[in-house]
């Protein structure tokens, strides 16, 4: 019994010795790997591409800004950040400065899209953010405000995002019930509800009969007579119909009788 027990005990120590080398010998393949990023701030894309090439990393260059303190050119900022533990082929996104702001910021407020990219990009500059809004008061399709504003300094990148003037959408109604009304008391209402009096018909008239072909030589039908409805008369049916919706501005028709 005792040797059994000796003997369970020699194989608990082997396999916690096991496991151990296991996990060592897997940090060290992973962190063996593991290299830091190059320090590429205030250094052209041409030698940090160099570096980056020799270290077995990748580089992007994402974006530009102005800067007072980095010449024009050089890299600005980068990210993962120098001495950061990596592995090899990871990107190393950058962005390059583009120096002082020298370029005036342009007012495109009041102009349209295109005037304002035209303006824009004349300039040297990008259009960024292209936002919209309702605006019932506001001439559609201008511009309403920028950012950054007119002659702004200090700015940090070269976009200047853009809020355009949408028009307010159609407002909807619900179609009252006009059965039964003087056809002169529903004009005035659909004229003060913003809706338009469509075709009027008069109420169980039988349907115009199809054009049967003639001859060449057969004189030709003469054109039906437009309904001209009475004043006193009253609605029968609309379209479209009591309960239905629709856009302010729309037509309703009606048969009288």
């Amino acid at each position: 019994m005792k040797s059994f027990f000796r003997f369970l005990l020699r194989a608990l120590v082997l396999l916690v010795v096991a496991l151990i080398s296991a996990l060592t010998a897997m940090r060290f393949a992973i962190h063996g790997r593991e290299v830091a990023v190059p320090d590429l701030v205030d250094k052209t894309p041409v030698e940090a591409r160099r570096i980056v090439d020799e270290d077995g990393f990748d580089m992007e260059v994402e974006r530009q800004y102005y800067s007072a303190n980095v010449p024009e050119g050089k890299i600005l900022s980068q990210l993962p950040p120098a001495g950061t533990l990596v592995r090899r082929g990871w990107e190393i996104r950058v962005s390059q400065s583009l120096g002082p702001q020298r370029v005036e910021i342009p007012n495109v407020l009041g102009e349209s899209e295109r005037a304002a990219e035209l303006n824009i990009q004349r300039r040297g500059l990008e259009v960024g953010a292209v936002d919209h809004m309702v605006s019932p008061a506001g001439p559609v399709g201008q511009v309403l405000a920028q950012s950054p504003p007119p002659n702004a300094r200090d700015v940090a990148a070269p976009k200047i995002s853009l809020l355009l003037a949408d028009p307010a959408p159609p407002q909807a109604l619900v179609m009252p019930s006009f059965i039964g009304q003087p056809l002169t008391t529903a004009k005035l209402i659909l004229q003060n509800a913003g809706l338009r009096l469509g075709n009027v018909s008069q109420a169980g008239a039988p349907a115009s009969p199809a054009t049967a072909p003639t001859a060449a030589s057969a004189p030709s039908a003469p054109p039906p007579v437009p309904f001209t409805p009475p004043p006193n008369s009253i609605v029968a049916s609309q379209n479209p119909a009591p309960g239905e919706k629709v856009l302010a501005g729309g037509a309703v028709n009606f048969e009288v009788r």
